[in-house]
């Protein structure tokens, strides 16, 4: 996968806000089932199942099958090409915004 497929991929993992949910729960924990990330949401198995699959996908999550249960965790680095993307962005911001900035003390000084 190219890194602008990569870059692609993460965001649209994190556009969804159940997905989004789905993924700061599995942060917050050092490893989650399917059945304990369903206990609280009001989403099925079945839908969690599907947005792990994504954020799977999309190098954010990994699995760690023991016996009938698989536990998922967050991948060490899977937000590093969405950070690296929005680092490249923000400093082309300050730029213009530094440039804005000297722009109103000519007008207004």
């Amino acid at each position: 996968m190219t890194e602008a497929e990569t870059v692609t991929a993460v965001m649209r993992a994190l556009a969804d806000p159940t997905r989004r949910a789905v993924f700061e729960r599995i942060v917050k924990a050092d490893e989650i089932t399917v059945v304990e990330l369903t206990r609280g949401s009001n989403v099925t198995q079945g839908a969690i199942s599907q947005h792990l699959k994504s954020l799977k996908q999309a190098g954010l999550v990994c699995e760690r099958p023991e016996g009938r249960n698989v536990y998922y965790r967050a991948q060490p680095g899977g937000l590093a090409p969405l950070a690296d993307w929005m680092s490249h962005y923000g400093v082309f911001w300050r730029e213009r915004f530094a440039d804005l900035r000297n722009l109103l003390k000519e007008i207004d000084p």
